[in-house]
């Protein structure tokens, strides 16, 4: 038994009707006509009742009901659609801020929380008007550099941990005694023979190597991470200090952008340390400024 179609609602249909375009016009017209003529007590009822009688056939013909359906529907799916999405936002940031420790956390939360304190500053140094300046400051430019700083803070945390549980002492006199050992059965060997105790060492020396070579540039790496939060901090406060003093709105934006776009290699780094961190892609900016954190943060 096929489905029965569920239908805009009677309200809907009239609604659309009465709202369409040339039905205001003419109707509008018609009734401005009526007021001004001599017998307006006479026309403005014949008015109403030829719209009634308009929106009454109208609103009853199948073909009609079928294109204000089709239009709610298509409505409904774009209304769901950008609640999915607004949930997906609220969903990946709270994936990161849930899994930051309480420093990484509290550090970005102080920062967002200065871009929203100049904010106001600006309102108010502007007499509470809001203006394109005040705007501005909500650029995804902004956003992607909130993004990418509390990413950062992810990998940090990540290479933090794989370093604390990452003995290099140990590693380093591991190799040591391996590379001795191996002397010794070199020297044990016969000419012309490879013992399976070379091999086994051999082999046990190249994973000590790499083991080191890791414990290495995840230092390097931790570096590098610490130097580029501290980067992207202070450009994030000055580009929302530049609010208060700068009127120029395009300037401000102009601003944003060009040190969103130059954040590419920092963007490069976090994907390349998604062994350690899970970071693999750099997916698209959510909306940081305008997220409402009591509802993403897990208690």
């Amino acid at each position: 038994m096929a489905k029965k179609r569920k239908g805009a609602g009677w309200w809907n249909y009239l609604k659309e009707a009465f709202t369409f375009k040339w039905n205001l016009l003419i109707f509008g017209g018609a009734m401005a006509a009526a007021a001004l003529s001599p017998a307006p007590d006479v026309l403005l009822p014949l008015v109403g009742a030829a719209e009634l009688t308009y929106l009454t056939g109208l609103v009853s013909l199948p073909r009609f009901q079928k294109a204000i359906d089709i239009k709610h529907a298509s409505q409904n799916r774009q209304l769901g659609a950008k609640s999915e999405a607004s949930e997906g936002t609220k969903n990946r940031l709270g994936a990161v801020l849930n899994g930051l420790e309480s420093r990484g956390r509290i550090r970005f939360q102080k920062l967002r929380e200065r871009c929203l304190k100049m904010q106001r500053l600006a309102h108010g140094v502007r007499g509470g008007h809001t203006d394109q300046t005040a705007i501005e400051l909500r650029t995804p430019g902004l956003d992607r550099l909130l993004w990418v700083f509390l990413r950062l803070l992810y990998s940090q945390q990540g290479l933090l941990r794989f370093l604390d549980a990452t003995d290099e002492d140990a590693i380093r006199t591991q190799l040591a005694n391996q590379t001795a050992k191996l002397e010794a059965a070199k020297t044990d060997q016969k000419d012309g023979e490879e013992s399976r105790i070379v091999k086994s060492l051999t082999d046990s020396i190249a994973t000590t190597e790499l083991r080191l070579d890791n414990y290495e540039r995840a230092t390097k790496n931790a570096e590098f991470v610490e130097i580029e939060l501290d980067r992207i901090e202070t450009k994030i406060q000055a580009l929302t200090e530049m609010a208060v003093s700068h009127q120029d709105p395009d300037y401000i934006s102009s601003q944003v952008d060009s040190v969103a776009d130059s954040m590419t290699h920092t963007e490069e780094a976090i994907r390349d340390l998604h062994h350690i961190t899970g970071l693999e892609e750099i997916d698209e900016a959510p909306s940081i400024l305008e997220a409402d954190l009591a509802e993403v943060i897990e208690a």
